[in-house]
């Protein structure tokens, strides 16, 4: 064979990408209708967001009755507002930062428990699934609105603050029942609010749970079948496979019940900033919104650093 002919041989066929090509080109094509939308709907609204922090614009009439409008810049001005002088704002987001690290660990471990549960073979498994879900319909857009605007709430509360699910705990006496297991305080008023809190775990949780379904129907049965034939316990079988294999799904669902949290309509952040744009300084509420979001994305990109370190990843080759 001459030098020529290896020359031809090592040279690359032009015209026919490889298989990692096209599924890349695939993901630009099905991506490519939210960058478009991106960069000629929300980029520009984001850019007038920024700006309208730093500035106050105004409808003013000249002595002609001319309408136009004046511009005043105002520097940094709100962001030193927000933090010197509206105490009230760094409350909330201490707030808002309690409420996250309530339901965050209450929302990824309730919707991980509940897969395992519907995961496993059983009569009706697709209706249990189904019922799970309804919740998270029904908490969403107008109904979210028709629910929360009701005397439901007024009938659960007899004038004294407690509700009905507080009354139940306190008949069954579950603080006396952890208290004699030696427990601790915060870890009993924990438990207690969760269980107070039923209802909007169950409502929170629904899209986690499908991603666990997912991810557990995703692992090999050959793997827990070799498990088996090797003796290990349930037990065993949960942390040794099904833990690290769905560690991947708690990063995804801990990042999406983190942003879900942060930007919840009863969040007391969004309801405070929105009192003030609707009642206060439009550009000060702007500022306040731009800086609850860098803290949400630092407190997402720590998340997702610290539990990306633990996450394993199963390899295909």
């Amino acid at each position: 064979m001459t030098t020529s002919q290896n020359m031809k041989l090592k040279l690359p066929k032009l015209g026919h990408p490889s298989l990692a090509e096209r599924k890349a080109l695939k993901g630009w094509l099905f991506v490519l209708p939210f960058v478009l939308g991106f960069i000629l709907v929300y980029l520009p609204i984001i850019i007038d967001s920024i700006c309208f922090s730093f500035m106050t614009v105004d409808l003013k009439t000249d002595a002609e009755g001319w309408a136009f409008t004046e511009v005043v810049n105002h520097g940094f001005e709100f962001y030193k507002t927000m933090f010197s002088k509206d105490a009230d704002f760094v409350a909330k987001l201490g707030e808002g930062i309690v409420q996250l690290l309530w339901e965050v660990p209450a929302v990824v471990i309730f919707a991980l428990f509940v897969a395992v549960i519907l995961n496993q073979k059983m009569l009706g498994r697709a209706v249990f699934r189904a019922i799970f879900f309804v919740p998270v319909i029904l908490s969403t857009g107008l109904l979210e609105a028709m629910t929360s605007t009701g005397s439901s709430t007024e009938e659960l509360d007899d004038g004294s603050g407690v509700s009905a699910a507080t009354d139940f705990i306190s008949a069954m006496d579950v603080r006396m029942l952890l208290s004699n297991m030696a427990v601790g305080g915060e870890l009993v008023t924990y438990v207690i609010d969760l269980v107070n809190r039923i209802f909007q775990i169950i409502s929170y949780s629904g899209v986690q749970m499908l991603i666990f379904l997912a991810g557990l129907q995703s692992i090999s049965p050959a793997i827990y079948e070799a498990a088996r034939i090797d003796g290990a316990s349930a037990w065993e079988t949960f942390w040794k496979i099904t833990f690290p294999m769905i560690s991947p799904m708690i990063l995804v669902n801990g990042i999406y019940t983190i942003i879900d949290s942060f930007t919840r309509n009863n969040n007391t952040v969004m309801k405070f900033i929105a009192n003030v744009y609707g009642n206060e300084s439009q550009s000060l509420a702007t500022a306040e919104y731009w800086v609850y979001f860098l803290i949400v994305f630092a407190i997402v990109a720590a998340f997702a650093g610290i539990v990306s370190a633990y996450v394993f990843y199963q390899r295909r080759d």
